[in-house]
């Protein structure tokens, strides 16, 4: 016999936007039922993204700077890799945070059940999971159903061509790796491979890595990995795949010879999961390549279902999820809150690593936008010195009529925590005088924002100022 649950908030997803909306509202007094189809909560990102991936890519950075101390006098024996031990590390981080958040949901009285759905109607939806078939009615519903690995139709069906999922397996490690794709999954999944001995090669369609972000932080990422990687093929696109026995032949366009690799990874990009969910059972709009439509209160054409996360658009992003999470939770709980965001920043968590935040050059000359530009090159920050990461660089655009920070920049190590710092002086309205005037701790690579914005400032006393031509 069918089972009928009832929901005031019912959370499809159980990603990091999804448990966190589940679990804002349980904080709010809404009475909240979360599905997911996988056997955990986390969603790709804590099970086969971006977690596990931070944890290889740590790995992979201990052997890079093991290898690389050799130079100051500190050599080590070449390290023994134990992919078993590896995996096993790898799974238990990954196990640690979703018994965190099974626990989290029992705390907080949220209903967790596992399974898939798809509406039935504006207020009803069915499920179908390890229990059976079971019909949920809802008051309101958040939408969290996430995205997945985009395809090629080209490529044949063959254990040896992985997607970005099946590539954190860590199967084995293929001698010769071809990587699809340039951008920040791609480049993430080479770092690994290549680090624990893969010959890899890169084929990116654009003429450059990482496309969308300015070239002067790229630089210095790109000049690294070709120093480190069989081959970088930017304006190269993969015309054939041939699965033979002797391995995978791939022809490539602007080459009338083919290659032979051990196994390929598809990292080409990510589409929605929007047209899974039956919308025109409820009533809400899906547009042809899967993405819901929604408002600045994450509300769809339907006003009692919210969506949030990869399936609203890009960036494709953790971080924008949670906050559109909390945002739905928030209208949904009656809070008169909205999605004010004005930046998102983005990581590559390369060696070195690239962020980024707010307007880049490359937006401004695409739509004309007038700004003003400072940097500081990592060359004169005795910090950067120290990590051996001085072909770094922080740079801050300026708009020239208001005086305040637009866009931010940066390429070395911890990138990624470093441009926080940025976002929030954006979302503050702050001009550099403010950050300049911050005292920041020294010897630390934040300084390196300072003297950025000392620079635009005319303050900096690091380097010569005609040295740092806007």
């Amino acid at each position: 016999m069918e089972k009928t649950l009832h929901a005031g908030l019912l959370v499809l997803g159980g990603g990091p936007g999804g448990y966190t909306a589940a679990f804002r509202a349980a904080d709010l007094g809404l009475d909240v039922v979360l599905v997911e189809r996988d056997p955990y909560l986390g969603g790709v990102c804590l099970n086969v993204g971006c977690i596990p991936s931070k944890t290889l890519l740590h790995a992979a950075l201990v052997l890079k700077q093991a290898r690389e101390i050799s130079d100051h006098g500190i050599s080590f024996s070449e390290p023994k890799i134990e992919l078993a031990k590896l995996r096993g590390w790898k799974n238990s981080v990954v196990d640690q945070l979703t018994q965190g958040l099974a626990g989290l949901a029992r705390q907080r009285n949220v209903k967790v059940l596992q399974g898939e759905g798809q509406f039935a109607g504006s207020h009803e939806l069915r499920l179908t999971g390890p229990e059976g078939e079971q019909r949920i009615l809802f008051e309101q519903a958040i939408i969290a159903v996430g995205s997945h690995p985009v395809s090629l139709p080209m490529l044949p069906s063959d254990p040896r061509i992985m997607d970005s999922t099946s590539a954190l397996n860590l199967e084995d490690i293929p001698k010769r790796l071809l990587v699809l794709g340039g951008g920040i999954i791609g480049l993430e999944m080479a770092e690994i491979y290549s680090a624990l001995g893969s010959q890899v090669t890169i084929v990116e369609r654009t003429d450059g890595l990482l496309p969308g972000c300015d070239r002067d932080l790229v630089k210095p990422l790109q000049k690294e990995v070709c120093k480190r990687y069989e081959a970088v093929l930017t304006k190269t696109e993969v015309s054939a795949v041939v699965a033979e026995s002797q391995g995978l032949r791939v022809s490539f366009s602007n080459s009338q010879e083919s290659a032979y690799f051990d196994k390929l990874l598809c990292a080409v990009g990510r589409a929605p999961n929007g047209n899974a969910l039956k919308a025109e059972k409820a009533g809400f709009l899906v547009d042809t390549e899967g993405f819901i439509k929604v408002d600045e209160f994450q509300r769809t054409t339907v006003k009692h279902i919210y969506a949030i996360g990869d399936v609203v658009g890009n960036p494709m992003l953790a971080h924008k999820a949670t906050y559109e999470g909390k945002v739905a939770a928030e209208i949904a709980a009656g809070y008169r809150v909205a999605n004010d965001a004005k930046v998102i920043p983005s990581v590559a968590y390369t060696h070195p690593e690239v962020a980024w935040v707010g307007l880049t050059e490359a937006q401004a000359f695409k739509t004309g936008r007038q700004y003003k530009k400072a940097s500081f090159p990592w060359l004169a920050s005795g910090r950067a010195r120290t990590f051996g990461t001085e072909q770094g660089l922080s740079k801050l655009l300026v708009d020239p009529d208001t005086g305040v920070i637009i866009g931010a920049g940066i390429v070395g190590a911890n990138a990624g925590e470093l441009i926080a710092e940025a976002a929030l002086a954006i979302e503050l309205g702050l001009e550099p005088s403010e950050l300049a005037l911050t005292i920041h701790p020294h010897p630390t690579l934040s300084e390196t924002l300072a003297f950025a914005a000392e620079a635009y400032e005319g303050t900096l006393t690091e380097l010569y100022l005609d040295k740092l031509s806007n």
